[in-house]
């Protein structure tokens, strides 16, 4: 979804239980940034994802209720950025995945409204988010009472890996909240080897580069370098484990240079090792070390979207203002947009220590 977004999808005054009432308070959502790590969640190794004060929300409209103001006649309207689907196609492929585990529920779903903050296609998870708010939307709605976290978790990869092949940190970067260190798996949920919260005296800047990337093509391309034994998809897969355990043990020392360093040693295995980066995101993060000193590393499976980076939280708004004037004409459609640590949709998602 590009956000901010309003949208609106679904069926009008479908009801999830027969005679039952919908609950009106949205699920809300954060979007994730992946520090290191990418594609390690289902190759086997060590990744760092972070969660944003980015948010999606949806919300279960009433039987009859129309949608808010400004909000698009259906969600055909809006484009969501995920595999080619819209965001009521999203609503309507998710009542189908629930209606198989859960009985009682009507053959089509409620009317929902959802709001995103994150860009789309963007390496941000903003489709994970939106999938992950539907099935707490529609878990929670009615006679129903919400499913545990694990199971939501377990659902939404479950749902999401039909449709891309790719692994689960997404899910439990946006459920559980906060930085993660998750530990890839071949098959099934990474495991959470830890959870901790992000030093409050540092803050995320994001450069979204408004080229969209493509995750389904690139999960078959690794796909395919795993099934014939590739030496560069082993040596990246080495090396980024490398660099995650560096960038964790940064944040335990409160070591802003070594986040710096570590993100970069990870960005590097991306665009070297791998293919992720384009020019367009060299020459953006280019800009940014020159003009602001900050060190950007693509977040997401790459051939576009979004770098991310970390500053001082009391330098945050001087950072953004002056990225942007440094985009100036030559990058009209860049964003810099200043983001937070997030707590996740259910933080009681793991049991590993906080520190």
């Amino acid at each position: 979804m590009n956000g901010p977004t309003t949208v609106s999808g679904a069926e009008e005054g479908a009801a999830a239980v027969p005679g039952a009432a919908l609950t009106a308070g949205p699920a809300v959502v954060p979007c994730r940034a992946c520090l290191s790590g990418e594609d390690l969640d289902w190759l086997g190794g060590r990744s760092v994802s972070l969660a944003l004060d980015l948010m999606t929300s949806v919300t279960v409209r009433p039987p009859g209720a129309r949608p808010p103001v400004g909000a698009a006649a259906d969600a055909g309207a809006v484009p969501d950025g995920g595999a080619g689907r819209l965001p009521g196609a999203w609503a309507e492929e998710v009542w189908a995945f629930l209606r198989q585990r859960l009985p009682g529920l009507g053959a089509r779903p409620p009317a929902v409204t959802a709001h995103s903050d994150a860009p789309a296609a963007s390496g941000l998870s903003s489709s994970t988010a939106l999938i992950v708010a539907l099935f707490r939307a529609f878990t929670g709605a009615g006679a129903h009472r919400p499913v545990p976290a694990r199971t939501l978790a377990q659902w939404a990869y479950e749902f999401e890996f039909a449709i891309f092949n790719g692994g689960g940190m997404d899910h439990l970067a946006v459920i559980a909240g906060g930085l993660l260190l998750l530990d890839g798996r071949t098959t099934g949920l990474p495991e959470i080897r830890r959870r901790t919260a992000f030093p409050e005296e540092w803050a995320v800047v994001v450069l979204d580069s408004a080229t969209r990337k493509d995750t389904s093509d690139h999960i078959r391309s690794v796909r395919a370098q795993l099934a014939a034994g590739d030496a560069r998809l082993a040596a990246y897969r080495e090396r980024t484990d490398a660099a995650s355990a560096a960038v964790w043990e940064a944040v335990r020392d409160r070591d802003l240079a070594g986040l710096g360093a570590a993100m970069s040693r990870a960005h590097r295995a991306m665009r070297d090792l791998q293919g992720m980066s384009t020019p367009l995101l060299e020459e953006l993060r280019e800009l940014a070390l020159r003009s602001v000193g900050l060190p950007l590393k693509l977040s997401g499976a790459g051939g576009g979207g979004a770098l991310v980076g970390v500053c001082p939280a009391a330098d945050q708004a001087e950072v953004v203002a002056r990225l942007r004037r440094a985009l100036g004409p030559a990058h009209p459609r860049a964003r810099v947009i200043p983001a937070r640590a997030a707590a996740g949709l259910a933080p009681e998602i793991t049991a590993a220590p906080t520190s």
